[in-house]
């Protein structure tokens, strides 16, 4: 009797469906709440793992590291967990308003440095010469797709937090949202244009280049082991706490004051 077709996805490190595995793990690094160091560093090296594979495929196609990256990350951008203003509120201790948005940027930033110190350490682990871009370690690799899923999860929130609402279906809004991370900016409900729920050229250019520089970032924290990680970690933090202020900036001022937790509804 052969092996049962789940027993074989299951077995050792064998994955059998690298894109699904990388939106599966994805979703598990950006859902709320805390994770265990050793957990989350399972987590990216298996993410690696995939992403590795996936990277071969690509290769042997022709395809480019940028249009590799942005094609895996619009695929992987409708699994990143969203929260309405209602949940958020439960979810941060009842905050509303500025205070609500504060405490999303310094779980986002905390988030981002810890998967950068992982990622730093791993990668500076196998330290032996600066890489090419094309032959970056599989862990910056993940790492620069969990630290983009993180910030897009932080800017679709600070939107529901602000009062821009954004219409369409799951992978819809994701797109809106990705578009928005690509530009470092908030959406504009004043014009349409902002809120196009179309991913054209441009933006996928757009998209693809903000990923190689967020990717090219998490190259220069290869070196020796422990400044790879407090580089890694340094990098993402700041990183993340300058999207989250052109983004509060750009939202600010646009809509009527966000609702007091009085006035929520589940």
């Amino acid at each position: 009797m052969g092996v049962p077709e789940k027993d074989r996805q299951q077995s050792g490190n064998e994955i059998a469906d690298p894109d699904k595995e990388v939106g599966e793990l994805v979703g598990r690094l950006t859902e709320s709440g805390e994770l265990e160091p050793a957990e989350r560093r399972r987590l990216l090296g298996r993410l690696a793992q995939a992403l590795s594979a996936g990277a071969k495929r690509a290769r042997a196609s022709g395809a480019g590291r940028g249009r590799w990256l942005a094609d895996v990350f619009l695929n992987i951008a409708p699994r990143i967990p969203i929260r309405d203003l209602h949940t958020l509120s439960e979810h941060h201790h009842g905050l509303t308003g500025e205070q609500l948005a504060d405490d999303l940027v310094r779980t986002a930033q905390k988030a981002t440095m810890t998967v950068g110190a992982i990622g730093g350490a791993l990668a500076a682990a196998e330290f032996a010469a600066p890489p090419l871009l094309l032959s970056a370690p599989a862990q910056l690799v993940a790492e620069t797709i969990v630290v983009a899923a993180i910030e897009v999860k932080l800017l679709a929130e600070l939107h529901e937090v602000y009062g821009v609402r954004v219409e369409g279906t799951g992978t819809q809004r994701a797109v809106v949202f990705t578009s928005a991370w690509a530009k470092q900016r908030g959406i504009d409900p004043l014009a349409p244009a902002s809120v196009s729920l179309a991913f054209g050229a441009a933006a996928k250019t757009a998209l693809r280049n903000r990923l190689l520089r967020t990717l090219g970032r998490h190259l220069t924290t290869l070196g020796p082991f422990l400044t790879g990680a407090v580089a890694g970690g340094a990098l993402n933090r700041a990183a993340t706490k300058r999207l989250a202020e052109a983004v509060r900036n750009d939202l600010r001022g646009k809509l009527p004051p966000p609702p007091r937790r009085d006035q929520l509804t589940p």
